[in-house]
């Protein structure tokens, strides 16, 4: 169907969530799952553009024999944004909800700039941290290089790189300019291109600039995890589609050279979004991953 060719990363949340204090800050939050499985939390991508929404739809599949916790980070979708939208304070949310949920230790799990998060919150948190999957994301801010060139590069739509500029250096002047910025970029991301459903997605997508500003003009220039991803220690299942076009192959290869034992997984009809494009194949790796590495005793639904 269309809908599934748009990686629905920043898609607008459709269910009601939980308004959950963490750090001093309302957080919208949704829990999947029976209790007493093991925990995931997993983390969106794309301050500012994205929310609960797709890791809902990808990691809920394994809602079945794991508890799946999923939010809108501090400043994004539904959750109130005060303070900081730094790596350190959104890290320290993760372990808040991991305290609220009443785990001791969780999958971490996170897509794109929620790879990111995912892999801050392995390192500043080890000991809380059973396992690592990670999709389409990278170690360090080289990407945004390799991204603007095949941006440039594509033969699908012509760029307007002065937009495609500001939107990747956090330099957007409201919701509105969020809103026309991520329209031209959103044709690079997906394996087959529908400019009906990219419109959709356009008009889904929940605009919150501040934060989006914040972690691509703040966060992202010094973004660097490469000296600190030998340490990781847990089972790590790095995913990735074989054309994503922000976070290449590249990336992923580098991270399982970095983190001891890492696997990495490959989807050859993907841009940036497996868990949609090839979803059972996808949710079948993830799957048989955290059954070897953290296997659960709740029998699936």
């Amino acid at each position: 169907m269309a809908e599934e060719t748009v990686s629905p990363e920043f898609a607008r949340p459709t269910t009601t969530a939980q308004q959950v204090r963490i750090n001093g800050n309302e957080l919208a939050v949704e829990v999947l799952g029976p209790e007493g499985a093991p925990v995931i939390i997993t983390h969106h991508g794309a301050p500012g553009l994205g929310s609960r929404a797709e890791p809902r739809a990808s990691f809920g599949r394994l809602a079945d024999e794991y508890r799946v916790v999923v939010f809108d980070a501090r400043g994004s979708g539904e959750s109130e944004g005060s303070g900081t939208f730094s790596h350190e304070q959104w890290a320290a949310d993760i372990d808040g909800l991991r305290e609220w949920i009443g785990a001791e230790k969780i999958i971490m799990a996170g897509g794109s700039y929620g790879g990111f998060m995912a892999m801050e919150y392995a390192i500043r948190y080890p000991d809380r941290v059973a396992a690592l999957v990670l999709r389409d994301t990278a170690p360090d801010n080289s990407h945004a290089a390799l991204a603007r060139e095949n941006a440039l590069a594509s033969d699908r739509v012509t760029i307007d790189m002065e937009k495609f500029d500001r939107i990747d250096e956090g330099r957007v002047r409201d919701d509105e300019d969020l809103m026309d910025c991520w329209r031209e970029i959103l044709p690079l991301y997906d394996f087959h291109y529908d400019p009906e459903a990219t419109e959709r997605k356009v008009q889904a997508t929940p605009y919150r600039y501040e934060a989006h500003n914040y972690a691509f003009s703040v966060n992202l220039p010094d973004y660097d995890l490469k000296p600190q991803l030998p340490s990781v220690s847990v089972p790590t299942l790095v995913t990735v589609g074989r054309t994503d076009w922000i976070t290449p192959v590249s990336c992923s290869e580098s991270i399982v050279e970095l983190i001891p034992g890492a696997r990495l997984a490959i989807f050859e009809e993907s841009g940036h979004s497996p868990q949609i494009e090839q979803a059972e194949e996808w949710t079948a790796t993830v799957r048989d991953f955290l059954r070897e590495v953290f296997p659960t005793t709740v029998s699936p639904r």
